[in-house]
């Protein structure tokens, strides 16, 4: 499991890095909070794979919340893109930059262009999912993929001591 972890943190990292960098799709700042997860998932797979037994699993329980946590920004992000609710984030909404000259505009603009929140990027044209729903559907995905190990790891577990 500790490996799975860790693959998929490296995926979503890689991902977002290669839709940002070679794609040229502009993260928001809940796309970027979003990411943090999954380097806590490279870490804590790490960790189930070096540590002992008794530590690992609380590696795995601490990585399930991990991906509640991702899949909780995720929703979040979606109702934001899908105009439920605003984002609770001010890095979201667009910058004022107004003022009554050249030099105070030029003092309210931010050190680097932000995307809205509320914009979503779309990795097909033919596809009607954003990236913040794809990623939505991986950590539900991973969610469900730990609680059948899990189960499964529990019965095997049962089987013996009978």
């Amino acid at each position: 499991m500790g490996t799975l972890l860790f693959l998929a943190g490296v995926f979503a990292i890689g991902f977002a890095w290669i839709a940002e960098h070679d794609w040229g799709m502009a993260p928001c700042a809940l796309c970027l909070l979003e990411r943090w997860p999954y380097r806590c998932l490279i870490g804590l797979g790490l960790l189930v794979i070096l540590l002992p037994r008794k530590w690992s699993r609380f590696c795995l329980a601490l990585s399930f919340l991990t991906l509640l946590a991702s899949l909780g920004l995720s929703i979040l992000h979606m109702g934001v893109e899908w105009g439920w609710w605003v984002s609770p984030f001010p890095e979201c909404h667009t910058s004022n930059i107004g003022g009554s000259d050249l030099m105070a505009r030029f003092a309210n603009m931010p050190d680097r262009p932000n995307k809205p929140c509320d914009v979503p990027n779309y990795l097909f044209s033919w596809l009607p999912l954003s990236l913040t729903t794809l990623n939505g559907i991986f950590s539900l995905g991973l969610l469900a993929m730990m609680v059948v190990s899990y189960s499964m790891a529990n019965k095997r577990h049962r089987k013996i001591l009978r």
